[in-house]
C-alpha cells in the first residue's frame, strides 16, 4: 500500500476546522484569513468579529507610526512622524491631527535647514526612504515639508484576505487636508506598486468650497473610493473602478461621523457608507481584462497569470489611516479651471517650488483650520472605531 505523507500542519488546520464546525453548529468556516500579533489563528466563523479598536487608548502595539518625508509619492507637504501633537485618543476617539513645522523650528528652517528623521532608537527609524524621505534639506526655493501629521498602519499587528470592514469616522475641514483610509498588501506578492494592488476605503478633500470644473463639490461634501492595480505604474487601472459618493448640498462628511464600509470576498469588492452602496467592483474574467492592459500595452506581461480572478485582490492586506496635505499629483486639480470660493489655490500641480507656493498661500488656508479652536479638532481625521469581521 502506498503511503500518503500529509504535513503537521494541515492536519492541525483540518482538525481545527472540525473541531469548531462541532463545538458549533451555526459556525460556517470562512473563507478569512489573517495574521499578524493582534491576529487570532484561525480558521474562523462566518460573521465573526476579528478585529476591533474603539480606541479608548492608542495602542501603539496595533497602530505603527510611519515616519517618513517622502510625501506619499505624491510630493504631499507634510511630514508623517509619531508625536501627541499629531496623533491621540481622547474619550474614545483617534485624532490625527495636522500642525505646523515652524511652530517647532522657527520659519527660517523651512528654506535653510537639515531635517534627519534617521533615528537612533527601533521606534525612531525613518519608514521609507523614497523620494528623499530620510532626510531633507530646505532652499529658497525647494522648503522642507512644512507640514506635521500622521499615518499609521497595522502591517505587523493585523493583515486580513476577505472579510467586512467598517471604520467610523468623520472628515477633517481645512483647505487641501487630504484624509484616507486604505490597504495595501502585506506582501507584494504580485510585485510592486501597483501589480499587488491598492484598496482605497476612503478619500476626500478638506475644501469647504471646492468645485471641479463642472461644479460639482469635490471637497468636505464629497468622498471617493477606488482601486489600483496594474502592471506597472504607468498602467493603473484606478479610473475604472473610482467610484464617488456626495452628501445633500451644505451638509458635507466633515459634519458628523458615518460608517465606511468595504466587503471584500473572492468574487466583487464593496464599497458603502451608512449601509448605502457606492460602488461594487465584481472580478469577472480577472482585472487584467477590467484594466484593458493587453490592447493598451500590447507585450505587456500580466502579473496576475498565476492569480485567482481576483488578483492581486486575493492576499492579505494590512490597514493605513493617514492625513496628508496637498501634493502635485492631480489629487487637488488646479484652480483655474477647478475654484475654490474666492481663495483660490496657492501652487500648481506642475510648478517646481509648490511646497513653497503652498506655505506662502498660507494666510488664504491657514486660517480655514481652526487650529486654534478646541485644539484644531475639526481639521482633524477623527475614528471613532475599526472593526473586521470574517466573511
Amino acid at each position: 500500500m502506498k503511503r500518503i505523507s500529509v504535513p503537521l500542519a494541515t492536519l492541525l488546520l483540518v482538525g481545527l476546522a472540525v473541531a469548531l464546525e462541532q463545538q458549533s453548529p451555526k459556525c460556517t468556516v470562512s473563507v478569512t484569513t489573517a495574521s499578524g500579533t493582534k491576529a487570532r489563528a484561525g480558521p474562523y466563523c462566518t460573521g465573526e468579529l476579528i478585529f476591533e479598536d474603539n480606541f479608548n487608548t492608542l495602542d501603539f502595539e496595533t497602530w505603527e507610526h510611519e515616519n517618513t518625508l517622502s510625501g506619499g509619492g505624491n510630493w504631499e507637504f507634510q511630514w508623517y512622524l509619531n508625536h501627541r501633537s499629531n496623533s491621540y485618543c481622547e474619550n474614545g476617539i483617534f485624532y490625527i491631527r495636522p500642525t505646523l513645522l515652524a511652530d517647532d523650528t522657527g520659519e527660517a528652517f523651512l528654506s535653510s535647514g537639515t531635517l534627519n528623521i534617521h533615528g537612533g532608537q527601533p521606534a525612531d527609524q525613518c519608514t521609507s526612504a523614497m523620494f528623499w524621505g530620510c532626510e531633507r534639506t530646505g532652499s529658497p526655493t525647494n522648503l522642507i515639508n512644512p507640514i506635521k501629521s500622521a499615518r499609521v498602519r497595522t502591517v505587523n499587528s493585523f493583515n486580513f484576505k476577505y472579510g467586512r470592514m467598517e471604520v467610523r469616522a468623520r472628515m477633517p475641514t481645512g483647505d487641501w487636508l487630504w484624509p484616507a483610509v486604505w490597504l495595501l498588501p502585506k506582501r507584494q506578492v504580485y510585485g510592486t506598486w501597483p501589480a499587488s494592488g491598492e484598496i482605497d476605503l476612503l478619500e476626500s478633500r478638506g475644501n469647504m468650497d471646492y468645485r471641479g470644473s463642472n461644479g460639482v463639490h469635490i471637497g468636505t461634501e464629497q468622498f471617493g473610493s477606488t482601486l489600483h492595480f496594474g502592471p506597472n505604474p504607468s498602467l493603473n487601472g484606478w479610473e475604472s473602478t473610482v467610484a464617488y459618493k456626495n452628501t445633500a448640498a451644505g451638509q458635507g462628511w466633515n459634519t458628523g461621523f458615518h460608517n465606511y464600509q468595504l466587503t471584500w470576498t473572492p468574487d466583487y469588492i464593496r464599497f458603502s457608507v451608512d449601509n448605502q452602496l457606492v460602488t461594487q467592483i465584481d472580478a469577472g474574467t480577472g482585472f487584467w481584462n477590467r484594466g484593458n492592459f493587453g490592447n493598451i500595452a500590447p507585450g505587456t506581461e500580466n502579473p496576475w497569470i498565476h492569480g485567482t480572478r481576483m488578483a492581486p485582490f486575493d492576499q492579505e492586506f494590512y490597514i493605513i489611516m493617514n492625513l496628508a496635505v496637498g501634493g502635485t499629483n492631480g489629487y487637488f486639480p488646479d484652480v483655474p479651471p477647478a475654484s475654490n470660493g474666492n481663495r483660490g489655490k496657492p501652487w500648481s500641480n506642475n510648478s517646481p517650488t509648490a511646497a513653497r507656493d503652498f506655505w506662502n498661500g498660507r494666510n488664504s488656508w491657514l486660517p480655514t483650520w481652526r487650529m486654534t479652536d478646541n485644539r484644531g479638532k475639526d481639521s482633524s481625521l477623527q475614528i471613532d472605531y475599526v472593526r473586521v469581521w470574517a466573511l
